[in-house]
């Protein structure tokens, strides 16, 4: 952080027997620029509704004036403002912030409507968009123009910030009995102005917010937030973490299939490898759902042990479904076992008891062949009409 950049003042009080008083001019920098920032739109304001239906005059013709009126008008009530503060202290129905910003506010839309003339009183402008439009352009014309530099307006903001701040928060109220103990108080005030060292940073604040501002500042690089290796600015931190940052979750490239599972982008890879059996069967579940749990897991040792290792290389569920597809054009039909068929019907005493049997057993190997023939039929249709369903799926 760079060293104090303000000229200390060093102020006579009085003289008595003791010799001269030096105070301590430093000051809450932040409050004071934020109340000088406030000081354009309430002299526009005054501006636009002192000339609004006047024919001969124009808010930039009387800003000069209105200005002074209104730099004497703040320093007059915040001279007066404690005094002011105590005698209406039981008249006030709920609480009033003691901040010196509320309150200089206060004071400057106070000076603003005291500036209305007669036509802005009784017609509605006050209530019209146009009036905060033309309101708005004047503090643009002021700016452009170079009307009242903030610089100015700080030095004000100063006087008017030591005479409300009467509990000392937002000025330095030291005093000291040598120049030289002044100096030395300086260096290590609370209120020494500060500028932020983070590059792009062109902040000023007070050192006793040095910690605070740190602790926000948009351009202090910073660890990645997902504990990446990267240090990032702090501002550019969202869009690390979800676009490039290899520790952003991810879901798994197989969700289309049924896996759900969700993981660190970088450990995608890794998470292919080590499930390959598990995607295969969330594979083939889609494609023979009327498969048992048994031949599936039968049919995925198939499947791997014929790849040769190729099955590794698919990156999601389409290009899995692809290769699975290759693979079982070779291997044939799914292997189904054929159910037993328990006769319903009793055993029946005599000739047809001993023909039982065999009868079951020709019987159902009819039906395991026709299974067979059925399954070799629409093999090839099933294992197309799902690649089509997982083909038009985004992962």
């Amino acid at each position: 952080m760079d060293l104090p950049t303000n000229n200390v003042e060093l102020v006579r009080e009085d003289e008595k027997e003791r010799g001269v008083t030096f105070h301590c001019e430093l000051y809450d920098t932040e409050i004071v620029r934020k109340i000088a920032q406030a000081f354009l739109p309430g002299l526009s304001s005054a501006c636009v509704d002192n000339t609004t239906g006047d024919m001969f005059r124009n808010p930039g013709s009387v800003a000069a004036d209105i200005r002074k009126e209104m730099v004497d008008y703040l320093t007059q009530r915040s001279e007066s403002f404690v005094a002011e503060s105590v005698v209406l202290e039981g008249d006030l129905d709920g609480e009033v912030s003691d901040h010196p910003f509320d309150i200089i506010s206060n004071m400057v839309d106070d000076f603003a409507s005291l500036k209305r003339n007669l036509f802005s009183r009784v017609s509605g402008w006050l209530l019209s968009e146009k009036r905060e439009d033309k309101i708005d352009d004047f503090v643009q014309e002021m700016e452009i123009n170079g009307f009242w530099l903030l610089d100015r307006r700080e030095a004000v903001a100063q006087i008017l910030v030591k005479n409300v701040d009467f509990k000392n928060i937002f000025h330095c109220d030291k005093k000291f009995n040598t120049a030289e103990e002044l100096v030395e108080h300086v260096v290590n005030c609370g209120f020494r102005t500060m500028n932020c060292s983070n590059e792009g940073c062109s902040t000023v604040f007070c050192a006793s917010h040095l910690e605070k501002h740190d602790s926000a500042c948009p351009f202090k690089i910073i660890p990645c937030e997902q504990q990446c290796s990267e240090n990032i600015m702090r501002r550019e931190m969202d869009r690390h973490c979800i676009t490039v940052c290899p520790m952003k979750i991810v879901s798994c490239p197989f969700y289309a299939v049924g896996c759900q599972s969700t993981m660190p982008h970088s450990i995608i890879q890794q998470h292919r490898s080590d499930n390959l059996h598990s995607h295969l069967l969330y594979t083939l579940k889609s494609i023979h759902k009327g498969g048992s749990e048994e031949d599936l897991k039968k049919r995925v040792d198939q499947i791997v042990e014929s790849s040769s290792g190729r099955l590794a290389d698919a990156r999601d569920a389409r290009s899995l479904i692809l290769k699975v597809k290759d693979v079982e054009a070779k291997l044939g039909p799914l292997e189904v076992k054929a159910a037993e068929k328990v006769s319903e019907e009793p055993n029946k005493a005599g000739e047809n008891s001993s023909e039982e049997p065999f009868e079951a057993f020709n019987k159902g190997g009819e039906e395991s062949t026709a299974v067979d023939k059925i399954g070799s039929e629409k093999y090839n249709e099933t294992i197309n009409k799902v690649g089509e369903e997982l083909s038009s799926i985004q992962i």
